[in-house]
């Protein structure tokens, strides 16, 4: 396939990937941070780009003795993997035995996955708290999902652009975070994962995404044909 084609066609299917992987996320914002709402205490935007940062940092160094397209995108999708999975891990330890309060849904009465009720978990005026099971494996998912996509715009852009290493991670990065500022936007706060109601918005970003993401693949395209980097 021809390089310049290539490049427009990973941004594209990370930067979709990555929207897609926010809008899975846990995302409990302040509200979590006090333990009245379910997720992770932080903004959709930090919580991906933590994540984003040990997918690059992953797969930047699988990269350094594989050209792989597949193992590297891989690698950072473990990145991210590990990394989502112990902020949450991390997050319902301190719910569990520093606040004493258990992790519960505020957005069903029964988790879908484990069947388990929530509403008797629940505290009265409050939406949620800590990461359920549910929240946990979305998330799990989400953190796979935009780890594979951002590995997947750095390689294109270290392998098809001919960035240099550092220049191709910082790129990937904007791009990333473009994608996901515009799914935090999409989301509007707070988000559970996939059986959040708010998931029902994810086809307005993805294809929001897919036009930022289709602009940004140009861009680099030209960016590197200018400098000569492809031959």
């Amino acid at each position: 396939m021809d390089p310049v084609l290539l490049i427009i066609v990973c941004v594209i299917i990370g930067g979709v990937l990555a929207s897609l992987g926010v809008h899975l996320l846990p995302v409990g914002g302040a509200p979590a941070a006090m333990g009245t709402a379910t997720g992770i205490a932080t903004g959709t935007v930090m919580l991906m780009f933590g994540a984003a940062m040990c997918g690059l940092f992953t797969a930047s160094t699988v990269a350094t003795f594989s050209n792989s397209i597949l193992l590297v995108s891989l690698s950072g999708a473990v990145g991210s993997w590990i990394m989502m999975g112990v902020t949450m891990l991390m997050a319902n330890i301190i719910y569990v035995f520093g606040t004493g309060i258990v992790p519960a849904s505020g957005r069903i009465d029964v988790d879908p996955i484990t069947k388990e009720s929530q509403k008797e978990y629940k505290t009265p005026q409050c939406d949620g708290h800590g990461v359920p099971n549910v929240s946990f494996i979305s998330g799990m998912i989400g953190a796979l999902l935009g780890g594979f996509g951002g590995a997947l715009i750095y390689f294109a852009l270290l392998n098809y652009a001919n960035f240099e290493p550092t220049t191709a991670g910082m790129v990937a990065m904007g791009i990333f975070v473009a994608n996901a500022i515009i799914a935090a936007y999409n989301i509007g706060g707070t988000i559970e994962g996939f059986h959040d109601p708010k998931f029902k918005r994810l086809p307005k970003a993805l294809i929001t995404c897919f036009v930022i993401s289709l602009f940004c693949g140009v861009l680099v395209w030209l960016a590197a044909n200018i400098g000569g980097l492809i031959k």
